[in-house]
């Protein structure tokens, strides 16, 4: 068997009718990207979102994010960015348990044959991230007791330089290196998954892979300027399907959300097209 875990992150869910940055309505960007899980022709077998699932932490905003949610019939695992709000979401989303009561929301599940372990690297108030002692030390028994397991680790801020000067800014100011340390140590960790950049990144981290996923909606620009601006564009939104066929290594896809012309066949009756 393939396990299959699927990751959205940075959904920025408005108020019905409302608009993001005063120019984007980021519902229909996700109804997109569901339509688009749901014709995946391998379902996956939980959907991971790695935060700002909402844009200000509203309770209007979860509820709309409720309804959004409500095609997608596997389980959903709901992770805090810098856009929510801890509380609001608990409250909002009751009958996720895994979310807890009170603190950091961090939790960890099996999804398939692999292990889901969501870090939450929210600094309340703030734009940036941090693992403190307490998250790493959570995290560190987590990974000890799945040591014989293949393991995701999701964040929502990435632990490593994307050289987006103006995201680096507001990235994970305190822990990665201990992180990094950490993630060392557990050659069986295949994938650290973040959100938080709205673009697809990878680099090696810690002996494994570390990446961010674009988001359903709007994605940072790209500019690799130390002094770029801070802006956004209406690039082609994405999602992340992580892949782990049985006994073999994670194989992970971005994937254009949306409809597209095809598919076509590379041959006709046999014959390569010419």
């Amino acid at each position: 068997m393939t396990s299959l875990l699927l990751q959205l992150t940075d959904l920025h869910i408005r108020e019905p009718g409302k608009l993001a940055y005063g120019r984007i309505e980021t519902a229909p960007y996700l109804t997109r990207a569901i339509d688009s899980i749901l014709r995946l022709p391998q379902q996956p077998h939980a959907v991971v979102i790695t935060g700002d699932l909402t844009d200000f932490g509203r309770a209007a905003e979860y509820d709309h994010l409720r309804q959004l949610l409500a095609p997608l019939p596997m389980p959903v695992y709901l992770m805090p960015g810098n856009h929510d709000d801890r509380d609001q979401l608990r409250r909002s989303f009751a009958d996720h348990t895994y979310l807890g009561d009170i603190g950091f929301v961090q939790f960890s599940t099996a999804v398939g044959d692999m292990q889901l372990i969501a870090l939450d690297t929210v600094d309340s108030g703030a734009s940036n991230g941090l693992l403190c002692e307490k998250r790493l030390a959570w995290l560190a028994r987590e990974l000890q007791l799945h040591a014989g397991k293949a393991v995701v680790v999701a964040m929502h801020h990435p632990p490593f330089q994307t050289l987006i000067g103006h995201m680096d800014a507001i990235g994970l100011l305190q822990g990665a290196s201990e992180l990094e340390a950490l993630i060392a140590q557990h050659p069986n960790v295949e994938r650290i998954i973040c959100g938080h950049l709205h673009r697809s990144i990878q680099v090696r981290f810690g002996g494994t892979m570390a990446m961010t996923t674009p988001s359903p909606a709007h994605q940072v620009c790209l500019d690799l300027s130390p002094d770029a601006a801070s802006m956004w564009t209406l690039e082609p939104p994405g999602f992340a399907l992580h892949a782990l066929p049985a006994g073999e290594r994670m194989v992970s896809h971005t994937v254009a959300s949306g409809q597209f012309a095809g598919p076509f066949p590379f041959h006709d009756g046999g014959e390569l097209i010419d």
